[in-house]
């Protein structure tokens, strides 16, 4: 969050950074000893003669045992360096093809950290059914063949292959760099005994003894000859103990035939990952995995930001293949190409077992479908959070809420969540109003609710060290804070001073923290958050966690969470816990559950299970504008698609031309958010001056009037996985000249690309279309023709226009009347939208339900398509067929995620019933090539009933004003001409 200590004084000795990211502050990996000694490693194998590096790791043949339901096989691998050293190692076929790749030391000293998948996972996977995989256990290796595919787990060395099609697609350890550091005992310093100095005149008589040459050690060729930071480090003036000793894990993972990979967010870098070593290396240092709170991020670095997910996506023009490493400690990746077709990547991670998932794909679409089983898929959201969000750290007062709220309807600016920064609570104490500046909070909150709108204010992780505030005295009674490696409470200082961390691994702390959002009182409840209200919403924030005195502005990795495990092991998933808890806790306050919704700064593989992201602290630069787009394609690949940059920039007082591009990126951010540092000029829209002002308020109705397209499209990946924001590779797997494009995207499937302007004084652009394909300017319907082999098409983009197409073959359905907020639109009519493609068909979807509740669930919604085609000539005598079609009656086992709807939808379901009037007013035709004679409506009644229409010719647009459609109903519009 914010680094201003204007309102903190108390902790300005802790040099808080104050124009920009301090990377001294910041660990590289030669900061880090076990990403130093996983390094080494690589470089020891590199400079090896050819052929002469061979991994120490063997399987024992003759403990290869396959699993009685023949999904996988257990086997034991060693260490040829330590034989003594025993690790089990199990690989599992999933149902879906994903094959678990897990290994632990047995019966080692201490107990490595097992519990990140567990976390991560939304349910155990399910595993191939019997006799679905066979396997044939030679001398040599055991291959296990299923559905086209081998895994293959070659002994010696120890190396596993999944094969597709009879290639390789994924390699573990096929450069030998796999080490899994065992538990040691700490070898005590030699004794050195002080011996007597000769005397002087004996000195002279004495021979130079040489110091005997410290013993070679065995296994140096390997592991090194320094134990380089194995009991201890030092970081700046932090000192980290390691009381159990060196346990990282290194593992290279190689993608034959995949040029690019995508992922592992959060990283200010572009979407195709470039490579951190070797001749092609554009970054020095390897991607870090490490939640940190950093202040002005650079908009071009491997560096750690707040969140990590371990999930990696190959791809080539054959395949799309995929891996999720299921760690949660310091994990360093290394990005290479060995050759122009192929990529290596090395992983280095502190702590934790081995557990990886090996993703088959083969295309984009199986990828996601196949994390989802794993992780989940991003929960549907309340509809109005899709809406736009003012947020400022920090509207300063209950008047001050006011006078935004009512500056915006007087200019005419929708707009359904107004936010509170840490500013509105007393001396940092979350769920306590600062009374001078909010003596009103509740009924504040509810004159926002009249307008059909929400608040959200900010609930920190870190509690005041303050006897006299409830929260952190129960927390103390309950003893469910961190402890420091000593056993007491942890103290670090945020913005209250003095603070202590909940420890939201134990369960104690689960029912407590839902207690505190209780709007009415409980049994089991001492204290809670009075003054609150069924119309406020949560805003954790600092998450990582953040602490401001700590090493990297974290917590020491030796403090002690619940079950004895260090902080090093479970760093990363922290602030998916927090928000977790907080959006369980915003479900249980009401008797009837409405969706709960939560912002959260820091995440890991499952936190799209419970509410959006953003991108962090940003800057009000063009730099950062750019790669605000380019991450939060990243956070949808690895699942994360509830997401978002704060627009505008957090920091910086961007001049209106940036401010005005920056709405036309948010209006397509699915999280759109505008926020600003306490310290910038106030910068809310309607301040803006004209023409400025008029362009972003076009904008902001845009984004209203295609709420439809973003809940449908939400309702997709809500089921199926797949992004939001789509980029070129994942909507044309097969098109190399997209691979590497993240400055362009599309919506869900609803046809909509789109291109911002993230640079100043840009006139004019490119938009690359993929395919021979007719794509139509959104606002205009100027034809934009593709061609085979793909085609760059410029278009003009003065400050008021930027590049929004609409995909020929698409059907956009929209509400074109400004409302105020989101939740006046539910009554309002729909206009259609259909552009027709080169063979004159297309197709579209619109899912509608309360946008609120979880009455989908029980089959209480609308999911219709819209189908359009051309039967007879197009040219000549023909008509246009548009359909309606109730998906839901259709596929009812496909419209809501995880739930089976055969048994309990009906067309006439209780919210079809609550918009049965709701009309489509109006229809647009696309694409066309003749002017039609005639049109009409074909539903219930006996006879058709003719419509009125218009033509435009300059365009060739049809106008089909009020079609006489209810948007709930089945309906057929017909269109000929001859």
């Amino acid at each position: 969050m914010r680094k201003s200590v204007s309102a903190l004084l108390l902790l300005a000795t802790l040099a808080l950074p104050s124009s920009a990211v301090k990377n001294e502050d910041f660990r590289k990996c030669k900061d880090s000893a076990f990403c130093r000694r996983g390094r080494a490693l690589a470089q020891r194998a590199k400079e090896a003669a050819p052929g002469a590096w061979k991994s120490p790791y063997t399987v024992i043949d003759e403990a290869v045992r396959v699993l009685p339901h023949m999904s996988g096989i257990t086997a034991v691998l060693k260490n040829e360096l330590y034989p003594e050293i025993k690790f089990r190692i199990e690989v599992r076929v999933h149902e879906d093809g994903v094959v678990r790749v897990r290994a632990d030391e047995v019966k080692g000293l201490k107990k490595r950290y097992d519990e990140a998948a567990s976390w991560a996972l939304i349910n155990e996977p399910v595993l191939a059914p019997q006799y679905q995989v066979t396997w044939a256990v030679g001398a040599w290796d055991t291959t296990g063949y299923y559905n086209g595919r081998e895994i293959r787990v070659f002994y010696k060395p120890f190396r596993i292959v999944l094969f597709q099609d009879g290639r390789e697609d994924i390699v573990l350890n096929g450069e030998g760099l796999f080490n899994m550091e065992h538990f040691r005992e700490k070898t005590p310093p030699a004794d050195k005994t002080e011996e007597e100095a000769p005397a002087p005149e004996e000195a002279a008589d004495q021979k130079v003894i040489e110091e005997p040459k410290k013993p070679v050690k065995a296994s140096a060729w390997f592991e090194g000859e320094e134990e380089d930071g194995y009991w201890e480090e030092t970081f700046k003036t932090w000192t980290d103990s390691k009381p159990k000793g060196p346990e990282s894990i290194s593992l290279d993972v190689t993608f034959p035939g995949h040029q690019h990979v995508y992922g592992i967010p959060q990283h200010a870098a572009p979407l195709s990952l470039p490579a951190t070593t070797g001749p092609d290396s554009f970054f020095d240092d390897p991607y870090r995995l490490w939640n940190l709170d950093v202040f002005e991020h650079e908009a071009s670095s491997t560096m750690s930001l707040y969140g990590s997910i371990p999930l990696m996506h190959a791809h080539s023009d054959k395949s799309t293949v995929g891996i999720f490493n299921a760690v949660a400690s310091e994990t360093w990746i290394d990005v290479s190409h060995p050759n122009p077709d192929s990529t290596l990547t090395h992983w280095i991670s502190e702590s934790g077992i081995l557990d990886v998932f090996l993703l088959p794909g083969p295309t984009p679409e199986d990828i996601f479908a196949q994390y989802a089983r794993l992780t989940g898929a991003p929960v549907l959201p309340p509809l109005w959070s899709l809406a736009y969000h003012q947020c400022r750290w920090n509207y300063i007062s209950s008047e001050d809420v006011r006078e935004v709220q009512k500056a915006f309807d007087e200019n005419d600016m929708p707009v359904d969540v107004l936010w509170l920064d840490i500013e509105y609570s007393e001396d940092h104490k979350y769920f306590m109003w600062k009374d001078k500046t909010f003596p009103d909070p509740v009924e504040m909150i509810e004159d926002v609710a009249a307008i059909g709108r929400k608040m959200v204010a900010i609930v920190d992780p870190h509690l005041k060290r303050d006897h006299n505030y409830p929260a952190y005295k129960e927390a103390m009674d309950l003893d469910i804070l961190v402890k420091s490696s000593n056993g007491n409470n942890y103290e670090g200082w945020c913005w209250p001073g003095s603070s202590a961390w909940v420890d939201f691994f134990n369960p104690a702390a689960w029912t407590w923290w839902q207690g505190l959002f209780s709007l009415k009182d409980k049994e089991g409840v001492k204290w809670r958050w009075e003054k609150s209200s069924k119309n406020l919403f949560i805003w954790n924030d600092m998450n990582e966690p953040s602490v401001f005195n700590g090493p990297e502005i974290t917590m020491q990795k030796d403090n002690i969470h619940h079950g004895g495990w260090e902080h090093r092991d479970v760093h990363n998933i922290n602030g998916m816990l927090y928000a977790n808890q907080t959006a369980r806790a915003l479900l249980a306050r009401e008797d009837d559950p409405k969706r709960p919704f939560v912002l959260s700064r820091s995440f890991f593989a499952g936190s799209q299970r419970h509410g959006a992201i953003w991108t962090g602290d940003n800057m009000g630069t063009w730099e950062h504008m750019t790669v605000g787009l380019q991450m939060a394609l990243a956070d949808g690949i690895a699942g994360m698609t509830f997401s978002g940059a704060d627009v505008g920039g957090f920091f910086g007082n961007p001049a209106p031309e940036m401010l005005t591009r920056w709405y036309q990126l948010g209006v397509f951010f699915p999280f759109f958010r505008a926020h600003a540092h306490i310290d910038t000029k106030r910068r809310e829209p309607y301040l803006l001056e004209e023409p400025y002002k008029s362009i972003v308020r076009d904008l902001l109705h845009l984004r209203y009037s295609l709420l439809p397209v973003w809940y449908t499209a939400f309702r997709e990946t809500s089921v199926t996985g797949m992004p939001l924001l789509r980029p070129q590779y994942v909507m044309f797997p097969k098109d190399y000249k997209g691979f590497a494009i993240d400055g362009q995207f599309y919506v869900g499937s609803s046809g909509l690309l789109v291109k911002p302007i993230t640079q100043e004084g840009v006139t004019e652009t490119d938009v690359w279309l993929a395919e021979d394909e007719v794509y139509y300017d959104y606002f205009t319907y100027k034809t934009y023709q593709g061609a085979k082999g793909g085609k760059s098409v410029k278009i003009s983009t003065p400050l008021e226009k930027f590049p929004v197409l609409i995909r020929g073959g698409s059907i956009v359905p929209t509400r074109q009347r400004p409302r105020r907020s989101s939740p006046l639109m539910k009554h309002d009519p729909f206009t259609i939208t259909i552009a027709l493609d080169t063979s004159g068909t297309a197709s579209g979807q619109l899912y509608l339900d309360d946008g609120e509740s979880y009455s989908h669930q029980k089959g209480e919604l609308i999911w219709r398509e819209f189908q359009a085609a051309v039967l007879g000539k197009r040219k000549k005598k023909g008509t246009l067929q548009i359909m309606s079609i109730d998906m839901a009656a259709t596929k009812p086992n496909q419209a809501v995620d995880a739930t089976s709807l055969s048994e309990t939808y009906t067309p006439a379901n209780a919210f079809a019933q609550s918009i049965k009037d709701v009309k489509v007013e109006k229809i647009k035709v696309v694409g066309l090539l003749k002017e039609p004679k005639e049109v009409y409506l074909h539903n219930e009644t006996p006879e058709p009933t003719q419509l009125a229409w218009e033509w435009d010719d300059a365009s060739s647009v049809l106008t089909i004003k009020n079609p006489l459609a209810k948007i709930v109903e089945d309906w057929t519009i017909s269109v000929k001409w001859v």
